[in-house]
């Protein structure tokens, strides 16, 4: 049933072009909207008030409470990426040369909102991804999961993590997230691009969030190619609660304000020199020190 307020509809986001966006009520009906005063806090995956104009269009007025609220930042800008996300499939593949570090900050920012992370190898009949598995069973090691899939064979392995969930697609360009996306809708709704060996690159395809029903109680939300994943809005007081290999050693530094570089006593160190933790692991946490304080 459609809820009612106050003359206003209760609808969801199902695609954001940043200004203008495309909502559906519980009854099926869609709407083109806009929003008043230029507002641009609102993301793909919001359930909204919206206000009837006619037929085809409406106005949102607001959102409802958030279960989760993915987005990045950089020191200029914030851009919002899906929200009530509770799944975020994050999609590799050997060739084009995938991102470890564009890895790395997505798992920091499943993290900080709340959202389970799943990384997927896609295009398993590649040879180059035996090296990648061999890569990505560190990140097992920590607990993440990973599965490998050709989205143009079998994607059955991928399907069963997706019930009941809000997932999100996340990943370089060329990685394959529309094919994925088509082959668990079960058609060609999501543009495919192809692959420049000359950038070592993904075309980008899709140039905005959209909200797909896998089922009634399942979605997926496909998102443009990320080239960066800024962290910005993250605060270095609380970096540790979101690497799974450092948790343990939260407030075991003698010092509380620990930048854990050249401070005696410091427990990251310590587990680096006993080879508890990785080096590039530690350099990782540094690099994101630094750059939130900047």
């Amino acid at each position: 049933m459609v809820q009612q307020t106050d003359k206003l509809l209760t609808a969801q986001i199902i695609t954001s072009f940043g200004r203008r966006f495309q909502v559906r009520t519980a009854a099926g009906k869609t709407y083109e909207a806009t929003t008043r005063k230029k507002r641009i806090d609102f993301a793909c995956g919001d359930i909204v008030h919206i206000g009837h104009i006619n037929q085809q269009q409406a106005v949102i007025e607001d959102y409802l409470p958030r279960r989760s609220l993915l987005y990045r930042q950089d020191a200029t800008r914030t851009k919002l990426i899906a929200a009530n996300v509770t799944l975020m499939l994050i999609v590799l593949a050997a060739v084009p040369t995938p991102s470890e570090l564009l890895l790395q900050r997505a798992l920091l920012a499943a993290e900080a909102a709340d959202i389970t992370p799943l990384i997927i190898l896609n295009k398993a009949d590649l040879p180059q991804n035996a090296e990648w598995l061999v890569k990505l069973s560190y990140y097992q090691s920590l607990g993440y999961k990973v599965i490998n899939i050709s989205a143009l064979n079998d994607i059955t392995l991928l399907r069963e993590h997706l019930q009941g969930e809000c997932a999100i697609l996340l990943g370089q360009s060329g990685m394959g997230k529309s094919t994925l996306t088509n082959a668990l809708l079960g058609k060609e709704q999501a543009r495919v691009g192809t692959i420049s060996s000359a950038l070592d690159s993904g075309r980008h395809t899709t140039t905005h969030a959209q909200l797909y029903d896998l089922n009634t109680e399942s979605q997926l939300i496909d998102s443009p190619g990320l080239q960066a994943f800024g962290l910005h809005y993250l605060h270095t007081g609380d970096l540790l609660h979101y690497f799974p290999d450092m948790r343990s050693y939260i407030g075991q530094c003698r010092f509380h304000n620990c930048t854990h570089r050249q401070e005696p006593g410091c427990a990251l160190k310590q587990a680096l020199a006993e080879g508890k933790l990785k080096p590039e692991r530690l350099r990782f946490l540094q690099n994101i020190t630094d750059e939130l304080s900047k």
